[in-house]
């Protein structure tokens, strides 16, 4: 591996499958490393003090967190009044990080829990429900997208008529932010699941068209001109040449505005009636369980990310001729 070293610094050179191992567990130890440093290492970046022994500070509680200034003062109080103080008698704590940036360790404790540990209320959804409705959330908003979408994409990127047609006003409405027709699509929607699917579909739509019109204008226009000259036109043209030619570019910017509509997600759902796994995530907030908002904001980008790989490799299955990923 490490004679191949130099191609991780050659643009555009390939690398072997072991470099790429590497790399690619790199891409998460790294994170996960500084995550850790952060949460285990005192000296790094541990603002705050975990109350072990109050020492008879009044609003000093065994668990609490306060910050070190604050301890230190207490401290310097009982040592001001009485200088010969027992140490054992003055209040004790450990250097802690805020309670917004749980640990490692209490984040995976809490993607176990989360799945087992019945809602609060009898009313309330599990954690698995709630994700089961983000999920429909994403679908359709995602599929009526790409049935409106990709048509028109594909028409801008084959007719320059229809791109002069379609194109100018979807530049100019993609500069419009989603969340901003909320309140519009709860006034005609309603509240429950309607506006969240629209949001999911105007963040994606837009896009959707110009990336599909910019990739269909990257077949080979000797494919169509022959097309043209063999009498294939309009529609069936579309169907026979074009489509055919422009599907594995298309099942791949497919994947990368799935995940962008993922990233829709809490905006669409804080519309109307909260639902979801954003539901769950402003609970536990409201609640400081800030290992549970990890949890599940974890849980999200695990989810896309593995949709994202069995997408992929079925991608390579469907078109084991397209060398891109």
């Amino acid at each position: 591996m490490f004679n191949n070293l130099s191609a991780w610094f050659t643009p555009r050179t390939p690398l072997d499958k072991q470099s790429k191992r590497l790399l690619t567990f790199g891409s998460f130890a790294i994170p996960i490393l500084l995550w850790c440093l952060f949460s285990y290492v005192p000296f790094i970046w541990h603002p705050q003090v975990e109350i072990t022994q109050p020492g008879g500070v009044s609003y000093f509680r065994e668990g609490t967190l306060v910050d070190k200034e604050i301890f230190q003062k207490e401290v310097d109080k009982k040592l001001a009044a009485n200088p010969d103080l027992d140490p054992a008698l003055l209040p004790q704590g450990e250097p802690a990080n805020p309670v917004y940036l749980p640990a490692p360790h209490e984040v995976v404790t809490a993607l176990y829990t989360a799945f087992t540990t019945p809602p609060k209320r009898n009313n309330e959804p599990w954690l698995h429900e709630s994700l089961w409705h983000s999920i429909q959330v994403i679908a359709w908003g995602f599929f009526w997208s790409m049935v409106f979408g990709v048509p028109l994409g594909i028409l801008a990127g084959t007719y320059a008529s229809a791109s002069h047609l379609i194109e100018p006003f979807t530049e100019f409405f993609r500069y419009l932010p989603a969340p901003a027709f909320g309140a519009l699509a709860v006034a005609i929607l309603g509240i429950y699941d309607a506006p969240k699917i629209a949001i999911i579909f105007i963040g994606t739509f837009f896009q959707m068209v110009l990336i599909v019109s910019a990739t269909t204008r990257k077949l080979n226009i000797a494919l169509v001109e022959a097309s043209l000259t063999l009498g294939c036109k309009g529609l069936r043209m579309i169907r026979r040449v074009v489509l055919p030619g422009i599907l594995p570019d298309l099942y791949r910017d497919m994947r990368i505005l799935l995940g962008w509509a993922w990233t829709y997600l809490i905006v669409a759902e804080l519309i109307g009636t909260s639902s979801g796994i954003t539901w769950f995530i402003t609970q536990q907030a409201r609640y400081k369980n800030f290992d549970n908002v990890f949890a599940a904001i974890l849980i999200i980008g695990i989810i896309g990310l593995i949709t994202d790989m069995i997408l992929a490799r079925l991608g390579k299955r469907l078109f084991p001729w397209h060398t891109s990923k």
